[in-house]
């Protein structure tokens, strides 16, 4: 019997593999699929994308991705929402953005879905954190409650009626029972 050994894979041959539908991550030498987004990940998801573009865009401020691929360090994630301040947005000469986002993003905003690890997303945020992130977040539509961590890797929870931080300079206020607020279709 012949045993075959298989190589792991390396970052750069992940990202020379077709993209998947939902995306799939690259993580400590993994290939993971993310699961399919559902209800109200997609409503959150287009919600903090509206909000951030709202009081950021014009003044050229940040600007919100959903589901963009940023590729750093031994990863390469695809974070619900990642957020860029405008002076780190990767660009040509001409101004136009570029596909490939090779750095992390400024604020990472992940939103739990039912089948994932909250382990496992918090670890991509904290990788974040480490390549210099200055805000993440994991949002648990099911506990309604967030996790935040900020750039001196310190983790704390908010509740129903605390407000959240948001990225240095974004003139935003939002709290925990508005996220969610945005939930009900009513």
């Amino acid at each position: 019997m012949i045993k075959t050994v298989t190589q792991p894979l390396s970052l750069e041959a992940f990202l020379q593999l077709p993209e998947t539908k939902p995306a799939s991550e690259f993580v400590n030498g993994e290939i993971i699929q993310k699961p399919m987004p559902q209800g109200e990940h997609s409503r959150l998801q287009h919600k903090f994308c509206v909000e951030i573009e709202k009081v950021c865009e014009a003044k050229k401020i940040a600007a919100a991705f959903p589901e963009l691929r940023c590729t750093f360090g031994d990863r390469s994630i695809v974070p619900d929402v990642a957020v860029f301040r405008w002076d780190r947005i990767p660009k040509t000469d001409s101004g136009r953005i570029i596909n490939r986002f090779l750095l992390a993003p400024d604020w990472s905003i992940e939103i739990l879905s039912p089948e994932q690890s909250t382990t496992k997303v918090l670890d991509n945020l904290l990788h974040c954190i480490a390549y210099e992130t200055e805000l993440g977040w994991l949002i648990d539509p099911d506990e309604e409650n967030i996790l935040v961590v900020s750039g001196d890797r310190r983790i704390q929870l908010f509740k129903e009626g605390d407000r959240v931080p948001v990225l240095e300079g974004i003139e935003l206020e939002l709290a925990v029972e508005r996220i969610f607020s945005w939930l009900k279709m009513n």
